[in-house]
């Protein structure tokens, strides 16, 4: 009975061991965050994360507890084979879980969850683009390394289940199922967390105004579970209020209706063209207050045409911003709602609408087209042709990312300098270069970030510049917006208001004239914004504001992980759901936004459930 009972809780014992060490090695993995921590920030790290750590720790002992059970009353080899089967399992998932959110954490800056297997399960090519091949090749080793390692120590924890001595009456078989049986009643305590109302969750293990402290004590391996398991719960994610409350405050923050607009056009059927940039940010252009000698074409177009000097955007990722700019809804900030086609099927959407009223659209990315399930989405948006990286030859296809974005505004110059155009046209460009490992075929500036940038905002400078000498500039309208949030500078936290802010600029012949817009308003208020200046109904779009109608509430709402902000005239707020707690919160009126941003989210995650 002691042998038995000593092998489950020497298990255990492993499991929280190996959690702690991962926890180290994450530190000093990403040193640069952590090397100005002292020792009590790194115990507190330790201390706090632990108790999730010894709920993962009981869910993997879980199996094997049922093992050794069944192992007091049957002695067989096959019972040793199926502990090594469960124990390796159970290394190769903390093995990834370590490495993988180690390695990612500095290009992201949160902790693991669901969305690396939704990218990688949509296209591994663009999942791993953004890391070196080296350090894609040392990962897969890393993890190799790790789970034999992890799987050894594991199997000695428990020694053999076949060779232990049973006891040797019927009772004493007995009383060792019913020890094993309350010690398995223990491994759940921990595995919930205890007795209280509330379960384990993320954040149990928060206990910093670090955020970066925090998202070190988060054990990976549990952050992806829970991910997971709310993955499809949508109904019951951010219940801030009663329902009746939500609506009151939600009504006052849409006004999807057409409404007296001031007009920015010269003319109410233009050809649209709009570039979403990868990464881009305001703190790009010194337009904006931001480093000069980067974006010089964007700086150079925001004094020509109209820009938008208080704008921002609603993700941290392409596949939540893509949804807020092309069909006016709001970012979520667990899931992404691209992985549900029978959902975003149902979206409005701008190139719906304009194909309606006669536009030919199409889209234009040098990149995957299925990554992250995008191209259901653009079709069930009602784009025609999609052109990406299989439409240009293989020798193209030069970077981590696809085609580099010179040769994809090249590949749309010429197809309007060929074809004809009876009907007035719709094309997006997504750019990709400015995106890890910033490997680009340009070299201005030393900095390879920086590089990038100045090189994506070069050709769109040169798109505009053919353009602007061609018959189609007359009745051009060229719009320009990043896709999320910027990547520049690159240490910047996710929960820094200034980060979300980001360049809205349009410029072209359809245009009245230069001016700078200083409403507040964000990526979802692109679609009401534009189709109203062509007189075009947008009702369909619930949460898209028309930034030039003066009787429409301007605000701006984002998400990050697991938390949400919102930004007025008088109030910029970011509330950390992991944390509960509000960690920016500026302006005149402070706490103006808390509740109008909560129940923002509650009915946006109602909407979701609904669809």
């Amino acid at each position: 009975m002691r042998q038995l009972f000593g092998a489950l809780w020497r298990l255990f014992a492993f499991w929280v061991a190996v959690f702690l060490a991962g926890k180290l090695l994450f530190m000093v993995w990403n040193l640069g965050f952590y090397a100005n921590k002292g020792v009590a920030d790194w115990w507190a790290v330790l201390w706090h994360g632990l108790p999730l750590d010894l709920s993962i720790a009981g869910y993997l002992s879980a199996v094997p507890a049922l093992l050794l059970v069944v192992g007091t009353w049957w002695r067989s080899r096959w019972l040793d084979r199926a502990m090594t089967v469960v124990l390796a399992i159970s290394a190769l998932a903390v093995a990834l879980a370590f490495v993988v959110n180690s390695v990612l954490y500095a290009y992201w800056g949160f902790p693991l969850d669901s969305t690396p297997l939704f990218y990688f399960f949509s296209s591994p090519k663009d999942a791993f683009a953004s890391a070196s091949i080296g350090l894609a090749v040392a990962g897969v080793v890393a993890v190799a390394l790790l789970t034999v390692a992890l799987a050894w120590g594991a199997k000695r924890s428990v020694g053999s289940i076949a060779g232990e001595t049973k006891a040797p009456t019927l009772w004493g078989r007995v009383g060792t199922t019913l020890i094993l049986l309350l010690s398995m009643g223990v491994l759940f305590l921990a595995i919930r967390g205890g007795v209280t109302v509330s379960s384990m969750n993320t954040g149990r293990a928060y206990f910093s105004a670090d955020e970066r402290l925090n998202h070190a004590a988060v054990n990976p391996l549990f952050s992806v579970m829970e991910s997971l398991a709310h993955d499809n719960d949508f109904a019951s994610q951010y219940r801030y209020m009663e329902p009746a409350e939500a609506d009151s405050l939600f009504a006052g923050m849409t006004y999807a209706v057409n409404d007296s607009t001031e007009l920015l056009l010269n003319c109410s059927r233009p050809d649209v063209y709009l570039i979403v940039m990868e990464s881009f940010s305001s703190k790009l252009m010194a337009t904006l207050g931001g480093k000069s000698g980067v974006a010089v074409q964007l700086d150079s177009l925001g004094q020509e045409g109209v820009l938008f000097s208080n704008f921002y955007a609603n993700s941290f990722r392409t596949d939540r911003g893509l949804v807020s700019i092309l069909s006016g809804f709001p970012a979520q900030p667990t899931m992404s709602l691209m992985k549900y086609p029978h959902k975003t099927a149902h979206l409005p959407s701008i190139a719906g609408t304009l194909k309606a009223e006669g536009y030919d659209v199409r889209y234009y990315y040098g990149g995957d087209a299925d990554f992250t399930h995008m191209r259901s989405y653009l079709v069930a948006q009602g784009f025609e042709h999609i052109v990406s990286d299989v439409d240009f030859p293989v020798a193209d296809r030069l970077s981590k990312w696809g085609v580099p974005d010179h040769l994809v505004f090249e590949r749309l110059l010429a197809d309007l300098d060929s074809e004809e155009h009876p009907r007035p046209m719709f094309r997006v460009v997504q750019t990709s270069s400015s995106h890890e490992p910033f490997d680009v075929p340009y070299h201005r500036l030393q900095d390879e970030r920086l590089n990038a940038f100045a090189y994506t905002d070069s050709c769109i400078g040169h798109f505009i510049d053919h353009l602007r000498q061609s018959p189609l500039w007359e009745k051009a309208l060229v719009v320009m917006v990043p896709d999320h949030l910027g990547a520049y500078p690159p240490d910047i936290s996710n929960l820094v208001v200034d980060r979300y802010q980001i360049p809205l600029i349009m410029v072209g012949g359809a245009l009245a004239g230069h001016r700078t817009v200083e409403t507040v308003g964000s990526q979802i208020d692109i679609a009401a914004t534009l189709l109203a200046q062509m007189g075009l109904d947008h009702g369909d779009f619930l949460y898209s504001k028309d930034m030039m109608c003066p009787n429409a509430p301007h605000f701006a709402f984002f998400t990050m992980p697991d938390g949400v902000g919102m930004v007025t005239t008088d109030n910029r707020l970011i509330f950390d759901n992991s944390a509960q707690r509000t960690v920016v919160d500026e302006g005149t009126a402070k706490g103006a936004n808390l509740r109008k941003a909560k129940a923002y989210l509650q009915k946006l995650y109602d909407d979701i459930a609904a669809r």
